[in-house]
């Protein structure tokens, strides 16, 4: 797993119709020829996966969803399973993002069993941890995302692709980031437990920072340490902004 490169991408959230596509490959047409440093990958609503898939095929975009349901199939109405979203072009999977922790009232133990459910399906997970404002203000937040981290990676990820993503929650959509010291000690933290959990297979999946990153303050965000790329909200629904972003890396 040494050769694992890093990853930024975009989460539209419930964001997106489908004459926005178009903006989807706008952003590979400012991609071509540059060769970036990173892995780029975009995750629209669910509804989008099929189009977006066909439209990218082969222009170096990976296509993700934002959710699964934990079983294959059965009768849960509105829920999609990580096989369905295989079968609609998805390869990644973002999982345990603060917004399913927080509106849908989902447990670590929810988000490992969406996780081995994406490892079934050949889905690489990325799996979000991040404290809020009270837990940071208590000076909680390292011992909050580690317990995140250990409550939500089951032990069938050792040397399978997957990616962290730390979102502090008080920075998502506020427009406020941490300084470049507090996402050091987080990205530093989340690494330690890594290799505790998954030996030298932990020293390798990208740790990927959210929460507010823009063009203005990525390339700082960036220079972090232990920061394997970006889970980018807003920014990655402007082809221009989300291209300058990748383009920091």
């Amino acid at each position: 797993m040494s050769h694992v490169r890093p990853l930024i991408a975009g989460n539209w959230k419930m964001n997106g119709l489908t004459s926005d596509v178009d903006a989807a490959a706008d952003l590979a047409a400012r991609l071509e020829g540059r060769a970036p440093a990173s892995r780029v990958a975009l995750c629209p609503p669910a509804t989008l996966l099929m189009e977006m898939s066909r439209r990218l095929a082969g222009r170096g975009l990976e296509i993700g969803a934002q959710d699964c349901r934990a079983e294959s199939a059965g009768a849960f109405t509105g829920d999609l399973s990580a096989e369905m979203l295989v079968d609609a072009g998805a390869r990644l999977v973002i999982l345990g993002h603060s917004e399913r922790r927080t509106y849908h009232g989902e447990t670590d133990a929810d988000v490992a069993a969406k996780v081995a459910a994406a490892l079934r399906a050949g889905l690489e997970p990325i799996v979000c941890v991040g404290e809020d404002e009270a837990q940071r203000d208590a000076g909680r937040a390292v011992e909050i995302v580690t317990g995140q981290v250990r409550g939500s990676l089951p032990a069938t990820l050792a040397g399978r692709a997957f990616c962290v993503a730390y979102e502090p929650v008080w920075a998502i959509g506020s427009g406020r980031t941490p300084t470049v010291d507090q996402i050091s000690e987080v990205h530093q933290a989340i690494r330690r437990d890594l290799v505790e959990l998954f030996g030298d297979d932990g020293r390798y999946p990208p740790i990927l920072y959210g929460g507010s990153v823009k063009p203005q303050n990525a390339r700082e965000v960036f220079s972090a340490d232990e920061v394997g790329g970006a889970l980018v909200g807003g920014a990655s629904l402007s082809a221009r902004d989300f291209a300058a972003i990748i383009q920091s890396f």
